[in-house]
């Protein structure tokens, strides 16, 4: 191998293990953003990967909301007409937040199955349901109209 032959493969060599090493940072980063999203059934039946952040939506059921005397901390129901899962959030609410309403909650699930919410994002209008919850519900086969979840 000639010495000119020598420098072009040391270069080719390095410029292969610098690409593989940032495309291999670029989708870690991307792994470690991913947001799932997933419904009540899909929470009640175990789908959820463990000890991972995730998105859930659905409708606020009926008469479920409690809020803690002294606290911001705010626990209610969620459900997709078909199953319900209780949160917790600590924190204001928004404005538009409200029983029977759609919403889509951030966080994590603990041991004993509550979702506790670090962000809470409720519709913007009367019309308006995030498309996540439309097609979860309707997939579920429930009346987002009337959300009392059956069980």
């Amino acid at each position: 191998m000639t010495p000119k032959q020598k420098q072009r493969f040391i270069l080719v060599s390095l410029l292969v293990v610098g690409l593989s090493t940032g495309i291999g940072l670029v989708l870690m980063a991307l792994n470690e953003n991913i947001n799932l999203f997933f419904t009540p059934s899909q929470v009640v039946a175990g789908e959820v990967p463990d000890n991972q952040r995730f998105r859930i939506g659905g409708m606020v059921t009926l008469d479920s909301v409690e809020k803690l005397d002294g606290e911001l901390t705010v626990l209610f129901k969620l459900n997709d007409s078909v199953k319900e899962v209780q949160l917790k959030y600590a924190g204001i609410l928004p404005d538009l937040f409200r029983e029977g309403q759609g919403i889509v909650a951030e966080g994590k699930l603990n041991e004993e199955g509550v979702f506790i919410a670090d962000q809470v994002l409720a519709k913007h209008d009367e019309n308006y349901m995030p498309p996540e919850v439309e097609h979860a519900l309707k997939v579920s086969g429930g009346d987002y109209h009337n959300n009392e979840a059956k069980e």
